[in-house]
C-alpha cells in the first residue's frame, strides 16, 4: 500500500478544525454533521466531513483511525462517493451505548447495518474498500488482528468515484478523531482469504 498525502483530498464539508502532524491528521467535527438519505428517519443529511481523492477501479483504499468515542452516533471511517445520492460510509459508530462496526450503503435511499465490536475502544481501526468487477467490498480490522468482511455491495465499475477518511458528530460539537493512515493499492484478489 502507498500512503496518500493528507493534503491531496478535498473536503465534502469542511470540519471545525484540521491539524496534520507526524502522527497523522486530527479532525474536529462540527456538531450535527452526518450523512443519511431518508430511510426510516425521513431526512437527508449531507454534512459529513469526508476528505476525498480519486478511487479507481481495481484498486483499494484504506483508512486507519484511533477509536475513542463517547457520545451517541460519534462515527469515523471511510466515505466512498459517486454522487450526492450514491455513496457508502463505513467504519465504527457509537450507537445505543456501544461501538459498532458497520456500513451505510446509499443508492437514492440509505440502508444501515451494524455489529458490536466490544474490546475495540482505544485501539487503531483500519477500514479497507476494494473496487473489483461489479462490487465494492468492505473489510475492517483492529490493530494487527485479521480482516473481517463487513459488506459486499453492488457497484458500477464505470463510475467516477472518490474515497477517503470520514467523521461525523451528529450529537455533539467536540468530537476529535485522529486518523493515522490513508493508503491506496491493488484491490483484494478475492472475496474470501483462500480465493
Amino acid at each position: 500500500m502507498t500512503d496518500i498525502d493528507w493534503n491531496t483530498g478535498t473536503w465534502t464539508t469542511p470540519p471545525a478544525r484540521v491539524e496534520v502532524g507526524d502522527d497523522g491528521m486530527r479532525v474536529t467535527a462540527v456538531e450535527g454533521s452526518d450523512a443519511w438519505r431518508t430511510t426510516s428517519y425521513g431526512f437527508v443529511h449531507d454534512t459529513e466531513h469526508a476528505l476525498l481523492a480519486p478511487f479507481d477501479q481495481d484498486t483499494a483504499v484504506e483508512v486507519s483511525f484511533r477509536l475513542d468515542f463517547a457520545a451517541q452516533f460519534d462515527q469515523a471511517g471511510m466515505f466512498v462517493k459517486v454522487d450526492d445520492a450514491t455513496w457508502t460510509k463505513t467504519g465504527v459508530e457509537r450507537s445505543d451505548g456501544e461501538d459498532s462496526l458497520g456500513a451505510v450503503v446509499t443508492r437514492g435511499v440509505s440502508d444501515w447495518s451494524l455489529s458490536p465490536v466490544p474490546g475495540w475502544h482505544g485501539r487503531v481501526v483500519t477500514m479497507r474498500a476494494s473496487r473489483s468487477g461489479d462490487a465494492l467490498t468492505i473489510r475492517a480490522k483492529v490493530d494487527d488482528e485479521p480482516w473481517r468482511l463487513v459488506r459486499v455491495a453492488p457497484f458500477d465499475p464505470d463510475a467516477e468515484v472518490h474515497a477517503g477518511p470520514m467523521c461525523c458528530a451528529p450529537s455533539r460539537g467536540d468530537l476529535t478523531v485522529t486518523f493515522t493512515a490513508w493508503r491506496t493499492g491493488p484491490a483484494d484478489a478475492g472475496l474470501h482469504p483462500d480465493d
